[in-house]
């Protein structure tokens, strides 16, 4: 049983919709949601272009674990083929150079994860729920950039995906977070977020007669590897609701086997309803619902709290 949930039974055992032949990119892949991601589809059998700007020869971003190479060698681990690119995605001439590869190696695409997002990064620097007046522009522009990059590989992508053999759905998801209409807790971090749901509601829209849906994915609180670094002083809090990376990915192998996943191009979806409906459950057998926010903390204070936790981890 779902020890969150009595009332909904678990698969102990996931049992992930094959996806053979299918090849994918997941943007951002080195750690975090990405990585989950990555590893879920590995599990299915797909082919997946881990990308992300931290490698084993070049550096980790800010430091933190993960590279696109431990990601993609994971993935052929699981079963699929893991290719690792190293690809900052606020570049078109990156962006171009991948679509080109892709293009050469196989000729097509059939999914595109966008979750590459670097609006938390240097959080250390400046209070990140600080009011907008307080806010550097630094910050604006790392919220922006990832909009950019997203709106950036998705043009030059989406044209593999429109060499796809008969039968078969391309399927494009942004990963997300807002809570209806309930304000984050920082303007740019608000105003980008929101506008990630937009754009692939803009994208659904566009490629409507064209067999590929577009839509928006909303994980819960996830342990990342930021997230693990303050662990222990997260408590009994967050550390209830916490789910692992791979729930999100659980969520998108499952809606990239739907063959009726057109019928949900341009919506927003959470991992937690998303479970209930398919019925998978997270690496430990929990199936958690939908994220809320609750309480009077926006979700920017709660990073800041978090971010601060982990820099002084770092620090000692």
């Amino acid at each position: 049983m779902n020890p969150a949930n009595p009332m909904n039974p678990v698969n102990e055992e996931w049992q992930p919709p094959r996806l053979d032949g299918s090849v994918a990119v997941v943007t951002g892949a080195s750690r975090g949601v990405g990585r989950g991601i990555a590893l879920a589809l590995g599990s299915a059998g797909a082919t997946v272009y881990v990308t992300g700007r931290s490698t084993r020869t070049e550096g980790r971003t800010e430091g933190l674990p993960g590279t696109v190479d431990d990601t993609a060698d994971e993935v052929t681990a699981r079963g699929g083929t893991g290719i690792a690119v190293r690809c900052d995605h606020r570049s078109t001439e990156d962006n171009e150079a991948l679509t080109d590869r892709i293009r050469s190696e196989h000729g097509k695409l059939d999914l595109l994860v966008n979750n590459a997002w670097a609006g938390y990064e240097r959080s250390s620097d400046v209070r990140f729920d600080a009011p907008f007046w307080d806010q550097p522009m630094w910050r604006y522009e790392l919220c922006e950039g990832s909009l950019r990059a997203q709106y950036d590989i998705t043009r030059l992508l989406t044209p593999l995906m429109f060499e796809r053999g008969e039968g078969s759905t391309g399927l494009i998801v942004g990963i997300g977070f807002t809570d209806g209409d309930t304000y984050l807790g920082q303007a740019a971090y608000d105003v980008f977020k929101s506008a990630n749901d937009r754009l692939s509601k803009a994208f659904a829209a566009d490629l409507r007669k064209k067999k590929i849906a577009a839509l928006s994915l909303h994980p819960g609180f996830v342990r990342t590897e930021r997230v693990e670094a303050a662990w222990e002083a997260l408590g009994d809090g967050p550390a209830a609701v916490v789910h692992t990376p791979e729930y999100v990915g659980r969520a998108i192998n499952a809606l990239a086997a739907d063959p009726d996943v057109l019928s949900r191009s341009g919506q927003v979806l959470s991992t937690g309803d998303l479970a209930d409906e398919y019925g998978f459950s997270d690496v430990d057998g929990r199936r958690l619902p939908a994220f809320r926010l609750e309480g009077r903390m926006s979700l920017a204070t709660r990073m800041d709290r978090l971010n601060r936790v982990v820099a002084r981890a770092a620090a000692s």
